[in-house]
C-alpha cells in the first residue's frame, strides 16, 4: 500500500512538472500569432508592476495579454526589474488602456501599476 502511494505521488509530481513546462512554452512571445501593422502614431510606455510573484506565471501572462492587444507593437515584462515596456499605436490605444489591462489580469487586485513614463518611439 505504501509503495503504491509513492508511485502515485511520483506520477502526480511528474505530470505537474511537465504541465508547467508546457504552459511556459504556450506563454512565449513566439507563439503569439497576430498581424502587426505599422503604428500611425508610435508611442512607448514603461511602468512598474507590483504584485508579480514569478517570471513564468505572472510576468509572461501579463506580457502575453499586452502583446495580444490591438495596437500593441511589442510588449516586454521584466520580472526581476518589475518593469513593463510597451510600444504601441497612440491612434488605437492610450496608456490608461495598458494600465487597465495589467491591473485586471488575474483576480483584478493582484497587480498594481505605478511610475508611468511615456514618449514617442524613436
Amino acid at each position: 500500500m505504501k509503495f503504491s502511494k509513492i508511485i502515485f505521488s511520483v506520477a502526480i509530481a511528474t505530470l505537474l512538472f511537465v504541465g508547467c513546462k508546457n504552459n511556459e512554452k504556450n506563454l512565449t512571445k513566439s507563439n503569439v500569432k497576430k498581424e502587426i501593422a505599422e503604428a500611425a502614431k508610435p508611442e512607448t510606455a514603461s511602468f512598474t508592476i507590483d504584485g508579480m510573484t514569478c517570471p513564468e506565471g505572472c510576468a509572461k501572462t501579463i506580457e502575453k495579454k499586452l502583446s495580444e492587444m490591438e495596437g500593441v507593437q511589442d510588449a516586454k515584462v521584466d520580472f526581476e526589474k518589475k518593469q513593463a515596456t510597451i510600444n504601441f499605436d497612440l491612434d488605437k490605444l492610450k496608456s490608461i488602456d495598458l494600465i487597465k489591462a495589467v491591473e485586471t489580469t488575474g483576480d483584478g487586485q493582484t497587480y498594481k501599476v505605478s511610475n508611468l513614463k511615456t514618449g514617442t518611439k524613436a
